[in-house]
């Protein structure tokens, strides 16, 4: 097994804790948890409601996977969290899967948490593999 790749990517969200925005390890890519900040204007106000900041979270997802070379269609799984579970389900599913091709979902786990960083209703992160 070869070390551990360590990836930052400049046009990525800032980081809201210490963390790298994917680490790579044997073809496997592990991708930090984003939130619904944007990366342009990072100190700017969240975006309102689940749909808008799903498709946040989702399009920053998309930025770091581009940063090296991957896309959502690499991905194998994805962890969701959501603050306010019965309330924002649904519209966050129906969000989520626009982002993917039909019949090609990545394996998934959902779960409700009482808070998240910089106020936020959605974060997901995921895991992808290289081919």
């Amino acid at each position: 097994m070869s070390l551990p790749i360590h990836h930052m990517i400049d046009s990525g969200p800032r980081p809201v804790a210490p963390f790298s925005h994917a680490v790579e390890a044997d073809g496997w890519v592990f991708v930090t948890g984003q939130m619904p900040t944007d990366p342009n204007a990072p100190d700017a106000p969240l975006p309102n409601g689940i749909e808008a900041q799903t498709r946040r979270v989702m399009d920053n997802l998309k930025i770091v996977l581009s940063g090296i070379g991957l896309g959502l269609e690499h991905v194998t799984f994805a962890r969701v969290y959501l603050t306010h579970f019965d309330r924002d389900y649904a519209a966050m599913n129906e969000t989520y899967r626009a982002y993917f091709q039909p019949g090609k979902l990545p394996a998934r786990t959902c779960v409700g948490v009482t808070g998240l960083a910089v106020s936020a209703l959605v974060e997901i992160d995921l895991i992808a593999r290289r081919p």
